[in-house]
């Protein structure tokens, strides 16, 4: 009987968590509100405000006008002045659009009012600084409730306060006044809100799509998590924008490339990278496992770009050490063969022994056993005698025994030493063989290719030996060579081709230069070398005798600067 298991149902956060755009929409909403509300109580309190001054300005001017028309002051002086001022100050009350017009003797009884029960009594308000002959505004609640008021004199031909006029508008009709500005107040104030609503809210519904609805501290965890992924791996990563600026780069990649310094948007070609990877990098194509070579490493690049025209992410990957692995294998590989073809010389040659034997030419066969003997020997004690350090003596063995093969022979000058244990630990065996190896095969392809065009028999000529002291003035004449405290190893390999253009000097250590017609899986040996010399502070030369002559100086101390190759 089968058991059918259930996948554990994802556990959703306790409590509500709002997404990053949810929270921005709230809080804008908010300020939007606080803004527009703010705005419409400032505009209700200013409008509010002129529309009281302008009020006072009307009773004021309504009240002198009366204090200063002859009828009033003719009609203070009758023996009834209330059937007179009543239905003077009624018609202007009307006319004028104020709440009441009041006239009244210098006691304040009313002798007008626009209630004729009030006709009699005493004014309500103050009435001192306009029986000084002074005129006043006050708001004051009477018997029409609150008003805007004004009490002015009404002065006779002496200049004596002979009655008070007094006209005012009630804040009720002012409130009237403004409840039309007030309702279009607010509607704008309600559009306002509706419109930053919406706009608020299209620009987080955008917000939440690009956010993918997470909160800000799943932002901020995502963009932690970002951070340590992209500097823990070791594959180099760069990042470009549209304008080929670097947007990111990790440490990785820093490291590869031997970035200093701040990086982020500055310009890929401003970066004093290789010109070939620059020209990889910003070509139309898209790059796949090329291999470029940067001032120490050699390194792998891909390139792709990013959406739709967005960008370019560029991948690195190490490739020095397999490089070098690469080297040794080949060098490896170089020694079988050359050893198969010796062992497979030998057998032709006790062949030949042991039917000379058969024949009973025992004087001939051993003149010839003896021969073979001396000849095979004698570059091995020479390279033995004059090389004491075991790396290089072995690779020299072996790539002689390869370019006889080839067809090519290989010597090693009279004035080549190197005792044993003179090299320092800094240098590495992979870097000599990567110097020594890579210039014998390209001395012997030189040489055989050379040998189509010379009748004389393809030679390649190995020189290599410790030189104390400063490095030679030669190089130092070239701008090449620093000084070097404890002398320096010298390899030199000279061949009898037909040398190197001088015009292509400077390409030779660019990586892809070669001189043969199929240049797949070539270009790569000289700008190795050049790359190898300059990590250990060394320098490679150009030069030509028979053919073409490279010559690297490696140095046994600390160099002073890093050279680079020049042609002698």
């Amino acid at each position: 009987m089968s058991v059918r298991t259930h996948p554990t149902p994802r556990r959703r956060p306790r409590g509500p968590v709002r997404s990053l755009a949810g929270q921005l929409f709230v809080v804008q909403v908010v300020i939007v509100a606080a803004v527009v509300a703010g705005g419409a109580v400032l505009a209700y309190l200013f409008t509010a405000g002129r529309a009281e001054d302008a009020a006072r300005r009307q009773v004021t001017a309504v009240a002198r006008s009366v204090a200063d028309s002859p009828s009033v002051l003719a009609a203070v002086g009758a023996p009834d002045p209330s059937a007179v001022l009543q239905p003077y100050a009624e018609q202007v009350r009307a006319d004028t659009g104020v709440s009441f017009i009041t006239v009244m003797d210098t006691a304040g009884v009313r002798w007008t009012h626009p209630l004729p029960e009030q006709i009699g009594k005493t004014f309500l308000g103050h009435i001192d600084w306009a029986l000084a002959g002074q005129t006043r505004s006050e708001t004051y609640t009477g018997t029409l409730g609150p008003s805007v008021r004004v009490v002015t004199p009404v002065l006779d031909e002496r200049h004596r306060v002979v009655a008070l006029v007094s006209a005012g508008i009630t804040v009720q009709s002012i409130s009237a006044q403004l409840r039309g500005p007030l309702l279009a107040l607010v509607g704008v104030a309600v559009a306002a809100l509706a419109v930053g609503g919406a706009g608020t809210y299209l620009a987080n519904s955008r917000l939440r799509r690009h956010t993918h609805g997470m909160g800000p501290a799943e932002l901020s965890h995502l963009y932690e998590y970002h951070q340590a992924t992209l500097h823990s791996v070791r594959e180099g990563l760069v990042l470009l924008d549209r304008r080929h600026r670097v947007v990111l780069c990790n440490d990785a990649a820093r490291e590869l490339l031997a970035l200093d310094g701040e990086v982020e948007g500055r310009p890929l070609d401003e970066l004093g990278l290789p010109a070939a990877l620059v020209a990889a990098v910003l070509g139309a194509e898209p790059v796949r496992d090329e291999v470029h070579l940067t001032a120490e490493r050699v390194v792998v690049l891909n390139t792709s770009t990013i959406g739709t025209g967005l960008g370019r992410v560029l991948t690195l990957r190490d490739h020095t050490e397999l490089q070098s692995l690469s080297g040794e294998l080949d060098s490896v590989r170089g020694f079988t063969e050359a050893l198969g073809a010796q062992a497979h010389e030998a057998a032709n040659r006790l062949h030949a022994v042991v039917s000379l034997v058969e024949l009973g030419r025992h004087r001939e066969a051993v003149e010839f056993a003896t021969a073979e003997l001396e000849l095979a020997q004698q570059l091995t004690d020479r390279v033995v005698a004059a090389v004491g350090e075991p790396v290089l003596a072995a690779l020299l063995l072996g790539k002689a025994a390869q370019a006889a093969e080839r067809g090519v022979e290989l010597t090693l000058t009279e004035d080549s030493r190197i005792d044993d244990g003179v090299l320092p630990p800094g240098l590495s065996a992979r870097d000599l063989i990567t110097v020594l190896g890579n210039l014998i095969d390209n001395a012997v392809d030189a040489a055989i290719a050379g040998a189509a065009e010379s009748p004389d028999p393809p030679e390649v000529t190995v020189t290599a030996r410790i030189e104390p002291g400063a490095a030679e003035s030669g190089a130092a004449e070239h701008g090449g060579a620093a000084s070097f405290a404890g002398g320096h190893l010298l390899l030199r390999v000279a061949d009898t081709g037909t040398g190197i253009d001088p015009s292509a000097v400077a390409d030779v250590f660019r990586r892809g230069w070669s001189t043969k017609q199929d240049d797949r899986g070539h270009g790569l040996g000289l700008a190795l070398v050049a790359q190898a010399a300059r990590r250990n502070g060394g320098t490679v030369e150009v030069g030509r005798d028979r053919g073409a002559v490279l010559t690297v100086r490696l140095p046994l101390g600390r160099p002073a600067r890093l050279p680079e190759p020049v042609a002698s």
